[in-house]
């Protein structure tokens, strides 16, 4: 039996959930990780030198870049996979805390299951197939996710607001340990041509709950200011045929881009509903404040006055306001780095080894 595995629900995407796997990799290098799709191109190229190990799933080539069409099997595919391990991570937005252990069970839980909690963001963002499979599995699957969450010896959130729907979704209590935010902290900037500093940014998915529509109309009535937007995503032919001239997309950017592209930034927008976001905190590396919608996990990391704003609403109106009273406060940068601080791998370490540890000895 091995001191301890790690699983996560795919590995198909390049996103928050995916550095936190990296974070806990880093800390736990033997520890092979165990999920259900794994596609070396869509995600991040650190995975590569770590011991993936995929489910007979992953033979289906095309859900490698349609995870969501999996949702039908996704249950039974966790219910079948058995980690033998002291003590098993599951890093969950969902699926991975349904896999059976040998050993003592801790979840780091992104949020409870989207398509069972927060129904209505995510239709919005999936297909007719997947909105029907969902319409036939719901009861089903709600039955399966709360008994998968019961397994758990620890569980354990990355912000207050995940807490909170924990607390609502499964009667537990569970403690709150942020994500970590290295990628940045060192590293070679890579600059991009035809791009001048000192423009807005945001660094999103391309996802109706992403709210970037009230971006694309707020920038249409600011000519003179600049927006760029670094990510994928399924809504991008619709937001491309929305944005105005002054906003530039990205996608596909190497981490030395994204580091250039954070350094020379006015401010980030964070306006999406999200259960913590790390952008902010990845953009506050660089002395960069955020300008963020007062809700979910951006209430974590957001410190008005001190590394950013908030909004008070997302028409144009509201958010002109909030570039204007940024400008006026003339953030510290040192002080908005300094804001960054609790967010290190060193303290993510330092706070999971103890809950590694203690549930061990519990066992």
């Amino acid at each position: 039996m091995r001191e301890t595995g790690l699983v996560h629900d795919y590995l198909t995407q390049r996103g928050g959930a995916e550095r936190v796997v990296l974070a806990l990799s880093r800390m736990l290098p033997d520890a092979p990780i165990h999920t259900s799709l794994y596609d070396p191109k869509g995600t991040y190229p650190e995975f590569a030198e770590r011991d993936v190990r995929s489910s007979p799933l992953n033979r289906v080539r095309p859900l490698r870049s349609h995870h969501r069409l999996a949702l039908p099997v996704l249950a039974p595919v966790f219910s079948a996979m058995h980690i033998d391990a002291e003590v098993t991570v599951c890093s969950s937005s969902g699926w991975a805390h349904g896999a059976q252990t040998s050993g003592s069970k801790v979840v780091y839980c992104h949020a409870p299951a989207r398509w069972l909690y927060q129904m209505e963001a995510y239709s919005a963002e999936s297909s007719l197939i997947t909105r029907s499979a969902l319409a036939v599995l719901r009861r089903p699957l709600l039955r399966w996710d709360r008994r998968a969450a019961g397994t758990a010896d620890a569980y354990v959130v990355n912000s207050s607001r995940t807490r909170n729907m924990v607390r609502d979704a499964y009667g537990i209590e569970s403690e709150i340990i942020h994500p970590p935010s290295e990628f940045l902290a060192e590293g070679a900037t890579v600059p991009m041509d035809g791009i001048e500093p000192g423009f807005f940014l945001c660094v999103a998915r391309l996802l109706p709950y992403k709210n970037l529509e009230s971006l694309l109309a707020a920038f249409e009535q600011m000519p003179a200011e600049r927006l760029v937007i670094v990510g994928s995503g399924p809504d991008r032919a619709r937001l491309l045929s929305l944005a105005p001239p002054n906003v530039t997309f990205l996608h596909d950017i190497s981490d030395g881009q994204l580091r250039w592209v954070y350094s020379v930034a006015e401010a980030l927008f964070a306006i999406g509903l999200e259960d913590f976001g790390l952008t902010p905190i990845e953009a506050a590396s660089f002395g960069v404040p955020t300008i963020a919608r007062a809700f979910g996990g951006y209430l974590d990391t957001v410190i008005e006055g001190v590394n950013g704003r908030f909004l008070s609403g997302l028409e144009p109106a509201d958010i002109q306001t909030a570039v204007d009273e940024l400008r006026r406060d003339r953030l510290d940068p040192v002080t908005v780095r300094r804001t960054t601080e609790r967010f290190s791998q060193a303290e993510f370490t330092r706070r999971m080894s103890g809950v590694i540890e203690r549930v061990r000895r519990s066992h």
